[in-house]
């Protein structure tokens, strides 16, 4: 008998898939797409508008006139200006131009008398609202004019709202 050489079998190892880092990148995706569905939410502030009821009282929902002040914005570098609502104005639909002594002058002193009549009805931290109306007309440049006023004022309660009354549609293109 003769030795014959053994066939050498090689030995079946065990064949497993570490999943461990594949369940860490799932969960890392999961939340990364979460935190920025929450972040690419619009953040807006609700204005309030006057169909809502505050309560049993009728007149809850009436804005402080004394409060507002809209700038109506139209081509060719052209604002108007009013205190109040339209229909009643506290001060005058007038134009005004822009810069530090047009518009700002005009916020700045708005701003401290709103604040004196609202230290004298026991809110001295209410200051101006402001409602900007751009019209289809003005440019963006004037709208981004605006928004640099309420910054350098430090007015902080303002709207850009594009809604226009038949009354100011009037006096836009009476001027």
């Amino acid at each position: 008998m003769q030795n014959l050489p053994k066939k050498v079998r090689s030995r079946k190892l065990n064949s497993r898939v570490d999943l461990t880092a594949m369940v860490s990148v799932s969960f890392l995706l999961i939340i990364f797409f979460m935190v920025v569905g929450e972040l690419s939410k619009p953040k807006m502030m609700d204005f309030g508008s006057p169909e809502r009821s505050c309560g049993p009282d009728l007149g809850c929902n009436n804005p402080d006139q004394t409060r507002i002040l809209t700038i109506i914005l139209d081509d060719n570098d052209k604002m108007i200006t009013y205190l109040g609502l339209i229909d009643s104005p506290v001060q005058n639909p007038k134009e005004i131009k822009y810069g530090k002594d047009g518009i700002r002058k005009e916020l700045l002193s708005i701003d401290k008398k709103v604040h004196q009549y609202s230290a004298g009805m026991g809110q001295p931290e209410r200051g101006v609202t402001v409602i900007i109306k751009p019209s289809k007309k003005s440019n963006y440049g004037n709208l981004v004019d605006i928004l640099d006023e309420m910054n350098i004022t430090g007015i902080n309660s303002y709207a850009i709202i594009d809604d226009f009354t038949p009354k100011e549609t009037e006096l836009l293109a009476s001027k």
